[in-house]
């Protein structure tokens, strides 16, 4: 289940470094290199919560496998497109198959694991879920550098096709089936709103500055408030009705989990416009090659990994007071980030970064596992797939929006910045995300955890 998890991850990062290889081999162009990213982006967030829905309804470990094996299809077409546009269109299908699988993950989690049990599972979800992040950028410079028979950036999806074949042996000999006590149709309407806000708000964002902000961008950001409005509508109408909602919007009366995702949203969209940015920086402002960019993660990597692992002891001793205590630590790392950009640049090397990269990771390490389980805490087993397809979607939403957001930012800024300040202003605007993050975590309740 873990390694289902991880995948969906790594490649919505792996391909940043990639991007440079395919606008060469390929001739994309700026505007569909951002949809390579942003097709693969879109297409997950837009389905997870209906991959969520269809596990509740036909079996978790049923649809598990299918995503699995779609997931290694569709890899395996992106790595054989012949042309910029097959590779989009191979990537919107790796999106939709990995919605498919990534929600069934947490699901099957919560529906067949208690107590002690429950909280080790999670606090190890968490770990890959970070791991994987940082994981993606770092596998994806050594396979570009590696170009193993010659095919260069297609290794970053060629991968993918072994290790999702591995997940379906392992999946079919050890995941139970799961499914909801109180199965229930699809919400066509409700399905289609959401996808409609979801893309309303997140193409434009990715899209708009490398198309140059045409018209389409402007109308689509304006239809976003007015079909979220419709979804809210639509959804309390199915309620009240006695159908099933998409979404039920009573799950959203439970506390921890309201505030969990309030905190999820600002923790993700940092981190994951922190990711793109830094990788851009380092290849186009210091010219590193895919590996060393890589390797300057590798010390996030490491403290991430050993986060994870005192991360149960110290949520055990402080409970939810973990995530401010992690996000002041990541807030320290950032700005060591901050300050070794602005002593050393442009002869900023590895070891300068060291330091504050490790605690970066270090504390969103903390952070992540503890807020997974304050959200799902109050969830029952029944909706343990719509649960987990709403935290999954505010996750990769805020995620496509670090992306879009601060990765806009810095590259606005760069023409008449440069590229040092243009790196320091994004990271003083990650540091407010963080801010964010450790003023509302104060809020939370201890004995959600």
């Amino acid at each position: 289940m873990l390694l289902g998890a991880a995948l969906p991850l790594i490649d919505f990062f792996i391909v940043n470094v990639a991007l440079p290889a395919i606008d060469q081999d390929l001739h994309a162009g700026p505007a569909l290199l951002e949809l390579v990213v942003a097709g693969y982006g879109v297409a997950y967030a837009v389905l997870l919560v209906l991959g969520g829905r269809l596990g509740d309804t036909v079996g978790r470990r049923r649809l598990f496998l299918t995503g699995m094996a779609a997931f290694g299809l569709t890899s395996l077409a992106c790595g054989l497109a012949p042309d910029a546009w097959t590779l989009v269109g191979a990537r919107v299908a790796q999106g939709a198959a990995a919605a498919l699988m990534m929600p069934q993950v947490l699901a099957t989690i919560q529906s067949t694991t208690q107590g002690p049990r429950k909280a080790r599972a999670m606090s190890l979800y968490g770990a890959t879920i970070g791991l994987s992040m940082v994981a993606g950028q770092i596998l994806g410079g050594v396979l570009v550098a590696a170009d193993i028979a010659g095919v260069s950036w297609r290794a970053v999806f060629l991968v993918n096709v072994p290790v999702a074949l591995l997940g379906l042996i392992l999946a079919v000999r050890s995941v139970p089936e799961t499914r909801s006590a109180q199965p229930a149709s699809v919400d066509i309407p409700g399905t289609l709103l959401l996808a409609t806000s979801l893309i309303t708000l997140l193409l434009p964002l990715t899209e708009g500055r490398a198309a140059g902000w045409p018209v389409w961008t402007w109308v689509m950001l304006a239809l976003f408030p007015v079909s979220v409005a419709a979804f809210c509508r639509v959804e309390l109408r199915a309620d009240r009705a006695g159908r099933t909602p998409l979404v039920p919007l009573s799950l959203f009366q439970s506390l921890p989990l309201r505030r969990g995702l309030a905190l999820i949203l600002p923790l993700m969209l940092g981190f994951s416009g922190f990711m793109f940015v830094f990788a851009v920086a380092l290849q186009q402002g210091l010219r590193m090659g895919p590996v060393e960019a890589g390797l300057a993660l590798m010390p996030m990597a490491v403290a991430f990994f050993l986060g994870s692992l005192a991360g149960p002891r110290l949520t055990a001793r402080l409970g939810s007071r973990v995530v401010p205590v992690g996000g002041l630590i990541q807030a320290v790392g950032v700005a060591l980030v901050a300050g070794a950009v602005w002593r050393n640049w442009p002869g900023l090397g590895i070891a300068d970064l060291a330091p504050g990269v490790a605690l970066a990771g270090l504390g969103t390490s903390l952070q992540q596992p503890v807020l997974f389980r304050i959200v799902l805490s109050d969830v029952p087993a029944h909706r343990a797939g719509v649960g987990s397809g709403v935290m999954i979607t505010t996750q990769q939403s805020a995620m496509a929006l670090g992306v879009a957001t601060l990765g806009s930012l810095f590259l606005a800024l760069l023409p008449g910045s440069g590229m040092r300040d243009a790196l320091l202003i994004t990271l003083f605007v990650q540091l407010g995300m963080v801010a964010l993050t450790v003023l509302l975590s104060l809020r939370l309740p201890r004995k959600a955890v």
